[in-house]
């Protein structure tokens, strides 16, 4: 007997009474929408929302909240049954990948970490791939002709349309590339630091080890880290919706991609102004303009709370950015739980760290506020390659004379809450989500786990594990020959442990960055490890750090991938080779040695820093020191110590959540205390100018337009997203060889107010030039 229109809308609102008509109107849609085909497939989409976890809705639309109501609502199910893999998706993104990698090692040496954003290369891919579909040789040309029997030529070179899955597979294999690889990063800190090139053999075997044991470990995780609904990966939601808004030929989508190409054009222009013409406006501080006339002394206060628009000026409080490309997109997708979680790990930031420099904590009035470099006691940069040789060892001798290194005490301050995270990671999530993740692998065993586009790629053959274990073996034996032949000095079973300690961090890494939109950095317990088992070798701590963390970051960006082709119907099969291919064509280029002044500054330019190698670099040169510097009688030993430290304050939560799972408005279980700690340091380095403005955009779209315009929300936030971001990278692209200096010749704007000659460009420093 079929159900009934008053049955099947109670069912899905989770309520017993009827619904109000704008719940039915939003019901009705969202069953149009994934055009339910039979009974059965009525029931499994009513039964997910039985019970307490029904959406929201408001003004007639379901408020996007949880993973739940992103899979039913906000990313639609369709699938055409297009090609994914052809001639023409692989040369695409084959090329693009150089592109995309390219981008990748310019933000890896800007002031403040962005990554690149894959709206840029899905359009680029989709110009293209539209281009070679109507110009290139078609079959149809050739039918009925003499020339017939080259149809199937013709049929492999140019398929037709440009479709939506052979789009996906071009731009992921370019945004595989695109994510970089840590093995780059140590490759530029030993021709930076060590004065090493690295053979092509080493940094072609490294590269594909690291990445590829990652994807491998992926491929095990998949039950756990990608097909749930609550596994979102908030970030990759901008470029789902301007996949299918690209695709799919509906009234709707004609105004989303109107709204698309109106803001790309528009930041596209407008991003010259700040990046170039008024870098001023990534930093406007009233209390900076306002100040010029102070004392010397109060300037330097000023300067080191206020700043911000530099590279390690300050802590840019109250600053406000008009710069899009440090802003970015992710605080329109990072749900509202992580942002609010990140404020306040802000607001202890600015105490904190403040405190540590005029409480002269870790002799910290002798070095910058805030530097990722290392100093000698007397301030001045620590001369690490006398310490360490040639050979890149320890030197007991040159120790003594020349001293151990100190950390700022800003540095010092992120190792620490590093730690402290990591620790609140774990115990999060053994305590919080271990249940989850025993279901998880259940559902997945009997293949019933209820996430709607999970259940529509079951027509599709799945990658078999066996694929992913040949996978895992060969980036072990690829990495063993590097450290067996490479100038690693990594001894082979170092190699082996940072594989495993890789491996047990990943899950829970991953699982946080699928829920929460953000990862914690678990570096520093690679290079604690390191340090611990590989003393006095600071390359061949760099190398650990590389094995161990890269399969950790390598897993989360090919998670998401994997998400990505879940939404977007990817057969299984296709994605195990479109990121395969992807991971192994990485490539770098020319800002090491075009830059290398500033590279090794410890404060660095508003365009160009040095941060990410020098906080590489610093790490793997202190923790080769470790019993000298964190051990118990040294000056850093509470940094290891917060590893343990971490956990206790989230047990106690736990405990807490047992007993009053809800403490006002406030549930216990949304307090993430790794997020906390994590942003307690986030200003511990970089531009910090953009911080404000952040905030403002998390409130409009996650406060304002989720809650209250649910609609809007769900049809262009995301579209606008990709937008802003794919016009600011592709005029940071330009501007970087055109002018930044990536092709070796720098050609800076004129001077003038907005462009100030000396001095901080935001004005925190009294530099007069407002007189």
């Amino acid at each position: 007997m079929e159900r009934s229109q008053h049955d099947r809308n109670s069912k899905v609102a989770g309520i017993d009474e009827l619904p109000t008509l704008e719940e039915e109107k939003a019901i009705d849609s969202a069953f149009d929408s994934i055009d339910v085909a039979d009974e059965k497939k009525l029931a499994d989409y009513t039964d997910a929302y039985d019970g307490d976890d029904k959406p929201e809705f408001r003004n007639g639309e379901p408020v996007i909240t949880s993973g739940k109501d992103v899979s039913y609502f906000a990313v639609d199910l369709r699938d055409d049954g297009d090609e994914a893999l052809t001639f023409r998706s692989i040369v695409l993104g084959t090329v693009f990948a150089g592109l995309g990698a390219a981008l990748c090692q310019i933000y890896l040496f800007k002031p403040v970490q962005m990554s690149v954003s894959t709206v840029f290369l899905l359009l680029l891919t989709y110009t293209v791939g539209n281009a070679w579909a109507k110009f290139f040789p078609k079959a149809s040309w050739v039918k009925g002709t003499r020339l017939e029997a080259l149809t199937p030529v013709f049929h492999f070179i140019n398929p037709g349309p440009f479709s939506l899955k052979e789009h996906v597979v071009a731009s992921l294999v370019s945004s595989t590339a695109a994510g970089g690889s840590s093995a780059v990063q140590n490759f530029a800190v030993q021709r930076l630091y060590y004065d090493t090139n690295v053979a092509a053999t080493t940094a072609v075997l490294a590269t594909f080890s690291t990445a590829c044991f990652g994807y491998g470990l992926v491929g095990l995780l998949r039950p756990l880290t990608v097909y749930p609904s609550e596994m979102v990966y908030w970030f990759n939601l901008p470029t789902v919706s301007v996949f299918q808004a690209l695709h799919f030929d509906t009234a709707a989508n004609i105004k989303r991609l109107r709204l698309f190409w109106t803001a790309f054009v528009g930041m596209f222009v407008y991003e010259i102004i700040p990046a170039y013409i008024f870098p001023l406006l990534n930093g406007v501080n009233i209390v900076c303009l306002a100040t010029q006339k102070a004392s010397q002394k109060s300037v330097d206060v000023i300067t080191n709370l206020f700043g911000g628009s530099d590279g390690n000026e300050g802590l840019g409080f109250l600053s406000l950015s008009f710069d899009w490309q440090y802003i970015g997109s992710g605080y329109m997708s990072l749900p509202l739980i992580q942002q609010a979680n990140s404020w306040i790990g802000y607001f202890f930031c600015y105490i904190v760290i403040m405190g540590i420099y005029y409480s002269n904590l870790w002799n910290s009035l002798a070095f910058p506020m805030l530097s990722s470099s290392i100093f000698s006691s007397n301030g001045s940069i620590y001369h690490q390659s006398a310490v360490f040789g040639t050979h890149f060892q320890l030197n007991q001798t040159a120790l003594e004379e020349i001293g151990l290194p100190a950390l700022t005490g800003s540095n010092a301050w992120s190792n620490l809450t590093q730690n402290l995270a990591i620790g609140g990671l774990i115990a999060h999530v053994v305590l919080f989500w271990g249940p989850y993740a025993v279901e998880s692998f259940k559902l997945a065993y009997k293949r019933s786990q209820p996430d709607p586009h999970y259940q529509a790629m079951q027509k599709y053959k799945e990658a078999p594990w066996w694929w992913y274990i040949i996978l895992l073996c060969l980036s072990f034996f690829a990495g063993l020959i590097v450290v067996l032949k490479g100038q690693t000095t990594l001894p082979w079973w170092s190699y082996i442990v940072a594989l495993m300690l890789g491996a047990f961090v990943t899950p829970f890494s991953t699982l946080l960055f699928a829920r929460m939109g953000n990862g914690i950095a678990t570096n520093q317990l690679m290079k604690m490890v390191a340090g611990a088992i590989n003393p006095g070798r600071p390359v061949a701590n760099l190398y650990f750090s590389m094995w161990s963390h890269d399969v950790v970051s390598t897993s989360i960006n090919l998670a998401g991938d994997l998400k990505m082709g879940q939404y977007l119907k990817i057969p299984p099969r296709v994605m195990f080779l479109t990121q395969v291919w992807g991971t192994i064509l990485v490539v770098m280029i020319s800002v090491v040695d075009a830059q290398r002044k500033i590279l090794l500054s410890p404060t660095g330019t508003n365009v160009w820093s040095g941060q990410t190698t020098q906080s590489l670099n610093s790490a793997a040169v202190t923790w080769s020191l470790a019993k000298e510097l964190y051990g118990f009688n040294g000056p850093y030993w509470i940094i290891p110590m917060s590893l343990v430290i971490g956990m206790v304050p989230t047990t106690v939560q736990w405990v807490i959540h047992k007993k009053w799972p809800k403490i006002g408005p406030v549930q216990v279980s949304t307090i993430m205390l790794p997020i906390i700690y994590q942003y307690s340091s986030w200003m511990s380095v970089g531009v910090n100018s953009t911080i404000t403005s952040s905030i403002i955009v998390g409130l409009i779209s996650q406060l304002w337009l989720r809650k209250y315009h649910p609609g809007w929300y769900k049809k262009y936030n995301y579209i606008l997203g990709g937008a802003l971001d794919g016009g600011a990278q592709v005029m940071i692209f330009i501007l970087s060889f055109a002018v930044f200096g990536a092709s070796g010749v720098e050609r800076p704007f004129p001077f003038w107010a907005g462009n100030p000659a000396q001095g901080n460009v935001d004005y925190c420093n009294g530099n007069g030039a407002l007189d």
